[in-house]
């Protein structure tokens, strides 16, 4: 098999570690060779980060160039934008629709931009934009969207729903472990 690659991005504080383990679990399960990077970027709170997961029969590096990602998993839309870039033709962009202002934004150095999930999808990308916040509410928790997004992408790749339970199980601690299986429930169901 061809190597692929995956590119987890957001903002501090969101949890792309957790998902980069739940991803990376149901890969490793599958026999796969995984490489999945360090997060790079300012990983406190309100900084970009991007984790990168590459996988296939043998992985040389983690490290994702422009063009080559498969999947780009977004858990902030300005964040999604950032890294289209990355995206390879015909890959898949998974969204999240929540903004969090950047620094700029937030001291009035720059606005917002508007309308960001439109502009991308009126490039020809094949997007998925889901209110993961929302949803991760209904599920009992705000910091689950990460886990709503895994239920999103879960329906892009071709292992059974059973495997991703599965890396939940392994990944999520066990007194959160209902609450984020309501949340990739809701997650799978969306779009």
């Amino acid at each position: 098999m061809e190597t692929k690659s995956i590119m987890i991005v957001g903002v501090g504080g969101q949890g792309s570690l957790l998902a980069s383990r739940i991803i990376g679990n149901v890969l490793l399960s599958q026999g796969f060779e995984v490489k999945v990077s360090e997060v790079h970027g300012m990983s406190q709170r309100g900084g970009s980060v991007v984790t990168y997961v590459k996988y296939g029969d043998e992985v040389n590096s983690p490290v994702i160039v422009k063009g080559e990602a498969d999947i780009i998993i977004s858990f902030e839309q300005l964040e999604a934008a950032r890294w289209l870039p990355f995206l390879k033709k015909g890959g898949h962009l998974v969204t999240s629709t929540q903004k969090i202002d950047p620094m700029p934004v937030i001291n009035g150095a720059a606005v917002y931009p508007d309308d960001i999930i439109g502009k991308i999808k009126a490039q020809g990308v094949d997007v998925i934009a889901v209110d993961a916040l929302t949803l991760a509410e209904q599920a009992g928790t705000s910091k689950a969207s990460n886990v709503v997004l895994m239920g999103v992408v879960s329906k892009k790749m071709q292992f059974e729903e059973s495997v991703w339970q599965a890396a939940l199980e392994q990944c999520v601690p066990a007194k959160f472990l209902e609450l984020n299986k309501k949340a990739f429930a809701l997650g799978r169901a969306a779009e």
